[in-house]
């Protein structure tokens, strides 16, 4: 629980302009309604303790977000209205504001606003985002009908998500309607310097409204994608107030001095000269909420807060995102394929560190073409991470393929078909463990092989969650010499597993630069390519050449048919393979060509 003193004043008359709110952070999960509805619950009694009288909680809260096409439902729908029900009731003494999916004759993505017992008013999203990870209008209509309300001396208004993005409406209206506070309501999910941008943006609107803004996300994972947290209590200048933990559920609570937005209102007069605009439009509708006795409260106490960033923050992610995929579709271990390499070693790392060593078995299942260095690093790193390694070498098997396939094979050479059985095997022995134990199996591939192909189909792509999916190779790197460090001299991922040149060892003296370009040539490309759709051209003129572009986008045009066939895995780039990268398999563009 975060405790933030702004500026409270010991000593003040019951009348002063201070209101402490308190911003919930929770984590739900898609679906399940009655247990979103009883943290909801257990938010709303705590915040209750410690004097709150706003709390407020993330978008869609109640059904976890995003619920996707369980809004095709209609008794899903019901079941949530039915769970808001049961908040509203639990708010005697206090003002709720509690994301829902709203059924009006449409559907909304909406906010109830819950005062003493009663609904006091609903805000609906203005704004739904359909772009990226996000299909709202596949679902919702969009609200129109913005107003504020009062709860003693404060004037606040509320929207949801997407609306605080944009300069202009509903935000801008609130501040029209004298709105000294804008509350956000989000799921605004976690990439790579997300929470630099967000912070930026709501420090922006707090300064143009010469408002309060607070923001309330979400945490944890949900399939693909990871929710950060991050809530955060801009002033009207643009200093962020109070912040509450990364990628774990926290209480947010501050005191809040209402004379800090009128005093610099003051001095900046822009929201009173825009308001009397002719396009500032009508003036909104205000809804008054009854008096309600202040609550009994202690002075609070600032706790110091840390946003982790970098590699740190990417880390985090992984781990969040791992142990609520596992944890929220009912699994209790894990196992994953030890090869002795970095990719296997950080899955590795992120599976204990999510899980406990206990719930984390590797399988280090060596062929006739393994080094000894392989499994003298695997070796290594299982007992650093304190998991059990089963070892299970396959030459057997890769004997009898040859023999079952030598007739048929008669008279061919050798080529990667051959090298493939040997994942294929890996694969199915995986799966067999997997099936028997009831572990879920996390495959190791990063982002780069996943571009290019550089993947055996129903071999290492084989399992139920790639943990490394969108995470570049040359950021695999960093993440571990990262968790190195974090161990603070501890033995963790072996040192030549960080140093070695990388193999899939599928044939004798075989590395990865075989057949592609070195990873720090590559994943710059891929950046180009995959992230940001530019064009050959353009990547050339970035100081390629211009055959290795071409080859590299073919390679990734080419291996869409795989990346279909994938399981899902954590987004942390702006721009992840799969959902939000959606191109057709059967597809005749080909820029690779003059």
């Amino acid at each position: 629980m975060t405790f933030v003193n702004a500026k409270h004043a010991a000593g003040r008359s019951r009348s002063s302009r201070i209101v402490r709110i308190a911003l919930a952070q929770v984590n739900t999960t898609v679906g399940d309604l009655p247990g979103n509805t009883a943290r909801v619950l257990d938010f709303l009694g705590r915040a209750r303790g410690m004097g709150a009288e706003i709390v407020a909680f993330p978008e869609l809260v109640l059904t976890g977000y995003p619920p996707e096409d369980l809004l095709f439902r209609p008794e899903f729908i019901d079941q949530n209205m039915a769970a808001l029900d049961e908040v509203v009731r639990a708010t005697r003494g206090i003002t709720a504001i509690v994301g829902f999916a709203e059924r009006a004759g449409d559907l909304y993505n909406a906010a109830a606003i819950a005062h003493d017992g009663e609904i006091a008013g609903i805000c609906r999203k203005a704004h739904l985002p359909n772009y990226s990870v996000f299909d709202e209008f596949r679902y919702f209509r969009q609200g129109r009908t913005p107003f504020v309300l009062t709860r003693g001396p404060l004037t606040f208004g509320v929207n949801i998500c997407e609306d605080i993005w944009l300069p202009s409406n509903p935000t801008q209206l609130a501040v029209y309607g004298d709105a000294e506070l804008v509350i956000n309501l989000s799921s605004s999910p976690f990439h790579m310097g997300k929470s630099v941008a967000r912070d930026r943006m709501l420090a922006t609107r707090a300064m143009d409204g010469v408002s309060l803004v607070a923001f309330v996300n979400t945490v944890g994972g949900q399939d693909e994608l990871v929710f950060d947290g991050n809530s955060r209590v801009f002033g009207p200048r643009g200093e962020c107030l109070a912040r509450a933990k990364a990628f774990e559920e926290d209480l947010l609570v501050i005191d809040l001095d209402l004379d800090q937005v009128f005093s610099a209102r003051l001095k900046d007069p822009r929201t009173r000269e825009l308001s009397q605009r002719e396009d500032a439009g009508s003036p909104l509708p205000i809804v008054p909420l009854s008096r309600l006795a202040e609550p009994e409260r202690a002075p609070l106490k600032p706790l110091p807060v840390r946003t982790p960033d970098g590699p740190e923050e990417v880390y985090e992610a992984l781990v969040l995102g791992t142990r609520d995929y596992v944890r929220k579709n009912d699994f209790a271990h894990v196992l994953l394929g030890l090869s002795g390499g970095i990719d296997s070693a950080l899955t590795c790392s992120i599976a204990v560190d999510a899980l406990g060593a206990s719930s984390v078995t590797g399988v280090f299942m060596p062929s006739p073409f393994t080094a000894a260095a392989s499994g003298e690093d695997a070796s290594a790193l299982a007992a650093n991470l304190g998991i059990q390694m089963l070892t299970l070498p396959i030459a057997e098997e890769m004997e009898a393929y040859r023999k079952a396939l030598a007739a048929v094979f008669s008279g061919m050479p050798e080529d990667v078909t051959e090298e493939n059985l040997q994942s294929r095997i890996r694969g199915n022995v995986l799966m067999a463990l997997s099936n028997k134990f009831g572990w879920l199996l996390l495959t190791t591939g990063n982002k780069s092989e996943y571009s290019v192909g550089y993947t055996t189909l129903y071999g290492d792509m084989a399992g139920g969650f790639a943990v490394l999916k969108d995470a570049p190779k040359t950021l695999v790197y960093e993440l571990a010499r990262h968790r190195n460090v974090a161990a603070g001299g501890r033995a963790w991922i072996p040192e030549r597993t960080v140093t070695r040149e990388p193999t899939a060892e599928l044939r004798p003296g075989q590395k990865d630069t075989d057949s592609l370009p070195p990873y720090d040539v590559l994943d710059p490309i891929l950046r180009a390519y995959v992230e940001e759709d530019w064009e050959v051209e353009r990547i050339v003129a970035m100081g390629y050449d211009r055959s290795l572009v071409q080859r590299v986008v073919r390679l990734v045009d080419r291996a869409e048919y795989k990346r279909r066939q994938a399981p899902p895995g954590i987004r942390i780039t702006p721009r992840a393979l799969g959902k939000d990268r959606r191109l057709p398999i059967t597809n005749r563009h080909q820029p690779w060509r003059d």
